[in-house]
């Protein structure tokens, strides 16, 4: 599988028969360089891991101009839909869909999810993470934004994790002591991505404290250069 981050928590992941861009925060990210036309190109998927602006970013013009399928939770793909929305999968908490080239499978976050609508937070559904399987590929867990909590384990083994992004920003999200925990502890994965930080003054600027954190673990701690593709 191969993976870009463009800062924050977005990311694609490119596969044999899909492209797969996830929480598209491109405008708004004061982080992101790159042109986001270039950056959906081919693009077939979009997940949502919740309804939050720093992670829906630009998925309704990204689904516009490239006819992507975007998979999130029901609450939130009724809410994209009402804004014009075409194309989508919606999902909930435990649910796994099957699209062809992939699957992908809707797990728990400890998080909130709602979006501003004439100055009031609308609730749209759960926060969760997703895992991606694809034939020959690592399953890869993003966990979108969450604390630590311990049946991070049991969604571990249901479905063999090899690869996490995670979350290290701390005030939003666990911060990267508390994630490295996370990975050692329960995911145990064969590698640890961090993201979700450096991106506002209100959360950490590097991920030097997961890293840390990982040190001696066995778990191969990437930490991704913005906008250079790198595979797992």
């Amino acid at each position: 599988m191969k993976l870009t981050w463009y800062g924050h928590s977005a990311f694609r992941a490119e596969i044999d028969g899909a492209v797969i861009l996830i929480d598209p925060f491109f405008t708004g990210n004061p982080i992101f360089e790159g042109d986001v036309a270039a950056i959906s190109q081919g693009v077939t998927h979009i997940v949502v891991t919740h309804g939050h602006g720093d992670h829906v970013g630009d998925t309704l013009a990204i689904a516009e101009s490239t006819g992507a399928t975007v998979i999130t939770n029901y609450d939130l793909a009724m809410h994209l839909a009402s804004k014009g929305l075409k194309s989508f999968q919606p999902v909930n908490t435990g649910g796994t869909i099957d699209l062809g080239a992939f699957g992908v499978t809707w797990v728990r976050a400890d998080h909130s999810a709602g979006m501003g609508e004439a100055g009031v937070s609308v609730p749209l559904g759960n926060a969760n993470g997703a895992i991606l399987k694809a034939k020959g590929e690592k399953t890869l867990w993003h966990m979108g934004d969450t604390d630590i909590f311990s049946d991070m384990a049991l969604i571990a083994e249901i479905h063999g994790v090899e690869a996490c992004i995670c979350p290290v920003g701390d005030r939003f999200t666990m911060g990267g002591k508390v994630a490295a925990l996370a990975m050692t502890r329960f995911v145990k994965p064969q590698v640890a991505i961090p993201c979700h930080y450096g991106t506002f003054p209100l959360i950490d600027a590097n991920a030097d404290a997961f890293v840390a954190g990982l040190a001696g673990s066995g778990i191969q701690a990437l930490v991704p250069t913005k906008g250079e593709a790198f595979t797992i």
